[in-house]
This record gives structure tokens, sequence and C-alpha cells, in this order.
């Protein structure tokens, strides 16, 4: 009996869960840092308007640029997964390509991937 080929659902499922998880991640600290920089906002105004001192707002310059740190590297690493993830899709789904088949009189025809392509190497000009 001729077979065609099963992907693993299970783990394609997993891998696209993970993508976006790592998604949502970054799209939770774009929005984090967004609110890090409105709060930072208002203490230069506060600055400006002589509410807070300049030890004050050294202090905040300080914790601020320590907080963009530590998200801006968080962005990068759930970058980083969904990337990993995306190709991991992307691999399980290109193993899938199909294989000719043809119904014939005399039964099924086919089933035979063609041969692998062999890579043709450019020649050194001298």
């Amino acid at each position: 009996m001729v077979q065609v080929k099963v992907m693993n659902e299970e783990l394609f499922a997993k891998t696209i869960k993970e993508f976006n998880v790592a998604g949502e991640t970054v799209r939770a600290r774009q929005e984090e840092k967004q609110g890090l920089l409105n709060d930072f906002d208002g203490e230069c105004k506060r600055f400006f308007y002589g509410k807070i001192s300049r030890r004050a707002l050294q202090a905040s310059v300080i914790k601020a640029n320590k907080e963009l740190h530590r998200l801006d590297n968080d962005v990068r690493q759930n970058m980083g997964k969904a990337r990993g993830a995306g190709n991991r899709a992307l691999h399980i789904i290109s193993v899938q390509t199909p294989v000719g088949f043809r119904a014939t009189l005399s039964g099924i025809a086919g089933g035979q991937a063609g041969k692998p392509k062999k890579a043709h190497h450019k020649k050194k000009r001298r």
C-alpha cells in the first residue's frame, strides 16, 4: 500500500506556540519600554520646571538606562527564539514536499522523489 508523508502535528503545533509566545513577549517588552520612556520624559519635565533636583534626575537616568538595557536584551533574545522557531516550522513544512503519484489501470505509478541535485561549482578563472 502506498503512503504519503505524514507531518508531526504535535511538534508543529508546539513550534508555532513557541513562535507566538516569543512574538507576544517582544510586543510586551516594547510596550514596557515605551512606558519607561514616557515616565522618564515626565521626570525630565519635572526637572525642567524645578520640581526635582539634578541629583534626583541623575538617579533616574541611571535607573532608566539599566531598565532600557534589560528590555533591549530581552527583546533581542526573544527575537532569536522566534527566528529559531520559525526556521524549525519551515523545516517541518518543507519536508512535506509532494511526491508525484498517478492512478493507472495497472495500479499506482510514481512515488519516487527526484534525484537529489548535485551542487554546481563555478570554475575558477585563471
